[in-house]
């Protein structure tokens, strides 16, 4: 046994050594070198039966003890990968079937050495075996001893508690929509996320219970779902139901209090489509009572602002700038707006874009039962380019509305037609007059991909009022018949948000592909990426804007729906803006104009883009933010130290300069990654209070330039060609580089940086102070075995407040819904999902005056988590 040892030890120890030889020559520690030769001298001993191998074990296990230490102190997840090996190596050394290995050498001589070796010396290696277990015990003990001291400290968390204001509410609950409704995918056009229902509360959220469930029957797996096929759906709450979307575009309705199907519509989108993501995160919503004569004025006659000239000016520098306001047109008709009702595309080609008419899309209004008029309308976009309008009494297709079509056909006017490359998969934003789409676009595909334009129709007639192109952005008018929208321009896919007191939407805007390289962008292109765009709600023009990355070569395009919130800041009350940001930045902005009210920095950036691009000299920074510290050899993590090697080997042969490395053909880290700190779920906020729930993320990713030499081989692709019609990410034909993006993993699939990697935290957003932070999630559902390590895991998804004091988020990339006393972050419930919870809930009241929280559970394609098709509602019992 001890020979068979000693071979594995020696083994190991050349593995080690040679690995910290390579680490020493790229400039890294020399522990690796020095414990690999250690622990091969041990096999050697090992292999000769010495008894002396245990002490050098012991010393081994202590130096690197100490060592460990050293580098990262008690926290426990850094430490077990530097000690978890030479830790359960230790243990079998003085287990008892070795001692009696190596106690029989010592007392049988061998054979050369008969007759001639005294008994004293048999005594002598005795008594050493016996020392040198005794010193590995106390090495082992006192190991055991560092790791339990270790695994209840919690290094990287704040504790501490929101305080609450005093005197005066900051913000009074809109008495237009009811406490127990839920009309937008933030409840409100505001994108808060929060419910003043109260009968939820920290002192009774334990006793929730699953009230229903039901099951879309719309799984992932058909033919043509791209991988990222997911289920994001936040559920709307009209009267007593329930509206929501699945993966692949049906719409249904359910009681809110039973979970009963009411009805559904399915609008059979097209089939081969180029789909990156295929998913829908929610339905939108317009009252009846909220109806206008189609005939009458179309846009809004709401005035400027006049506190808007008083507002505070920004406390320090920041990146916005802010348009005169346009006239506003008076008594404009719907004769002014263009008709943008045709089920086929035919716009002219523009210069410098191809424009293929596209093939004729489904018509809605031949899809299911049709209502000749609609007082009230739900909206729902969907993957092969359409914008439907159906009446929530019985999901009958509005034939008011698109002049006959049911629809609007939003390739009308775009360059560079490839059905499923463009469409909405976020919900439009509604208006009393308005219905305003943006779009997604393929990451990285080629430079000639769709216009990023937003569009505003009439929402009774479907036909279009205006139209803003961040690649042709003065010229907001209605397109003419033979035009189309400037190609590959920055786009807006996610969630935007609308005051209209102020006669404004706020845009979150994304970057022109590719993404990884710059060199040929336009100055109105450099001017809106990566930023929130304030258009007017009238014109469509640009009324301010503020960058939240100078030239964004990280894939940092704005994800997050923007935050609306009045907030006490100063002595004074002041319309606020927050926008969550992928680099961990929380904007906090003056609606009205765009100029910050917590302090921004400009910040030198690193240098040395590729060729034939630049960086910018600068990138802001916010007094609130989640900003995590530089990744260092140190932060290096595996599940054990060689692959934590591995990973310290991998740091140093990228580059990485901190934040804002600059992508290369050497290949880069960039932290936080592009996954995001936040990303589309954003964040949830509390207007009584001025407090924010967050869930930021923390994985650091690696962009790596591949040098193109054509505009038609495949570059970057792994496992062959795409199938079918789906698209060949990253390979960015026509431009001089493709673009390989990874996440930062060792060899064994593991994060290279250490955990945790995902929190919950709470935020005053008058102070801009972060009052705690605390791991959330565990791996059970991450790793090979099902263990309940709290760890704190990534997630994706939104979270939600109520006004009983509870959060609720199911985002984690473990399956689980959990919920939240607010002031402290500390957990209070949990209850495992049958599917990946990577949606944001939301709460309303029943028909039996209970309150509900309700989450959609039904994976991630990407992530990998579990896929499903449930919809869930909790509820605490009925009374009796």
């Amino acid at each position: 046994m001890a020979r068979i040892t000693g071979v594995i030890f020696l083994l190991l120890g050349l593995a080690l050594a040679a690995g910290g030889t390579w680490l020493l020559t790229l400039g890294g520690s020399a522990y690796y070198l020095v414990a690999g030769i250690a622990l091969a001298v041990t096999g050697v001993l090992l292999l000769r039966r010495a008894a002396s191998a245990l002490w050098v074990y012991s010393a081994l296990l202590l130096g690197s003890a100490a060592w460990a230490l050293w580098e990262v102190g008690l926290d426990w997840w850094p430490l077990a990968a530097r000690l978890d090996v030479l830790f359960v190596l230790g243990l079998w050394l003085v287990l008892p079937w070795m001692r009696r290995s190596l106690s029989r050498d010592i007392t049988r001589p061998r054979p050369l050495e008969r007759g001639l070796r005294p008994r004293t010396m048999a005594t002598a290696d005795g008594r050493a075996l016996a020392s040198g277990r005794t010193a590995l015990g106390l090495v082992l003990v006192a190991s055991l001893v560092l790791a339990v001291a270790s695994w209840f400290r919690a290094p990287h968390e704040i504790g501490g508690e929101l305080q609450a204001t005093t005197g005066a509410a900051v913000q009074p609950p809109s008495p237009a929509l009811p406490a127990g409704e839920w009309h937008a995918y933030g409840r409100t056009g505001e994108g808060q996320r929060y419910s003043p229902l109260s009968q939820i509360t920290p002192a009774n959220v334990d006793q929730l219970k699953l009230a229903w469930e039901f099951n879309t029957g719309d799984l992932r797996g058909r033919p043509g779902d791209p991988e990222e096929t997911t289920f994001e759906v936040t559920p709307l709450k009209i009267g007593n139901r329930l509206f929501l979307c699945t993966p692949h575009q049906s719409v249904i309705a359910l009681d809110a209090t039973s979970g009963k199907q009411l009805w559904r519509f399915d609008p059979q989108i097209a089939g081969d489509l180029a789909l990156q993501h295929l998913t829908c995160r929610g339905l939108s919503y317009r009252a009846a009572s909220a109806a206008v004569d189609p005939d009458t004025t179309t846009g809004t006659d709401t005035p400027p602002d006049p506190a808007a000239a008083a507002a505070p000016q920004a406390t320090t520098t920041g990146t916005s700038s802010t348009a005169p306001t346009a006239a506003r047109p008076g008594a404009g008709t719907a004769a002014s707006a263009a008709p943008m009702n045709s089920p086929t595309g035919d716009g002219a080609k523009a210069e410098g874009s191809s424009a293929p008419a596209t093939r004729p899309l489904p018509v809605a209004a031949r899809q299911g039962p049709t209502a000749p008029t609609c007082p009230a309308k739900l909206f729902m976009p969907t993957a092969d380019g359409r914008v439907i309008a159906l009446n929530p009494e019985n999901g009958a297709v509005c034939a008011d509305f698109g002049r006959g079509s049911g629809q609007i056909d939003l390739w009308r006017h775009m360059p560079n037609v490839r059905p499923g490359a463009y469409y909405s998969t976020s919900p439009v934003v509604v208006t009393d007059r308005l219905l305003i789409v943006g779009g997604t676009v393929l990451d990285n595909a080629s430079v000639k991909e769709q216009s990023g334009v937003i569009r505003a129709f009439d929402i009774q007639t479907g036909d279009l009022v205006w139209n803003w192109d961040s690649g042709n952005p003065e010229d907001t008018a209605p397109l003419a018949a033979d035009r189309t929208y400037t190609p590959n321009s920055p786009n807006s896919w996610s969630i935007s948000s609308v005051d209209e007191a102020l006669g404004m939407v706020y845009i979150p805007m994304g970057n022109q592909p590719p993404d990884q390289w710059g060199g040929k962008r336009s100055e109105a292109v450099e001017r809106y990426s990566s930023s929130v765009v304030a258009l007017d709600l009238a014109t469509g023009r640009v009324r301010w804007h503020y960058q939240t990355v100078h030239h964004d070569l990280w894939d940092y395009d704005v994800p997050a729906q923007p935050t609306l919130i009045d907030l006490d800041i100063g002595g004074q009350r002041v319309p606020a803006l927050v926008q969550p940001t992928k680099q961990g930045e929380l904007f906090v902005l003056d609606r009205r104009t765009g100029q910050s009210l917590l302090p921004v920095t400009e910040r030198p950036a690193p240098q040395g883009a590729a060729e034939g691009d630049h960086t910018a000299p600068t990138q802001p920074k916010s007094a609130l933010s989640f900003e995590p510290p530089p990744l260092t050899e140190r932060s290096m993590w595996g599940a054990t130290m060689f692959d934590q090697l591995a990973c310290r080997i991998a740091f140093h042969r990228l580059r990485y300069e901190g934040r804002f490395t600059p992508p290369s053909e050497q290949g880069s880290i960039i932290y936080p990654g592009n996954f995001g700190v936040f990303n589309w779920g954003g964040i949830a906020v509390d207007p009584q209070h001025g407090w924010a729930f967050t869930t930021p993320t923390y994985l650091a990713f690696v962009s790596k330039l591949v040098r193109r030499h054509d505009d038609s081989t495949l570059m970057v692709q792994e496992g062959g060609p795409p199938k079918g019609s789906l698209p060949a990410l990253n390979e960015n034909f026509g431009a001089p580089f493709a673009a390989k993006m990874k996440p930062f993993m060792s060899p064994v699939g593991l994060p290279c940086q250490a955990p945790p990697w995902g929190y919950v935290a709470g935020v005053d957003l008058r102070s801009g102070q972060v009052a705690w932070k605390h791991r959330n999630g565990t791996v059970r559902d991450l790793s090979p075995l099902p263990l309940p390590f709290r760890m704190g895991v990534p997630g994706i998804g939104g979270p939600m407040m109520t006004a009983g004091g509870v959060a609720f988020y199911s985002g984690a990339l473990d399956n689980y819904v959990r919920a939240y006393d607010m002031r402290s972050g500390r957990q209070l419930w949990e209850d495992r999902l049958p599917a990946g919870g990577q949606a944001t809930p939301m709460s309303y009241t029943g028909d039996d005056g209970r309150q509900y929280v309700l989450v959609a559970a039904g994976g991630h394609g990407s992530t990998g988590t579990k896929p499903g098709d449930a919809v869930r509602a909790y509820a605490l019992p009925a009374a009796r």
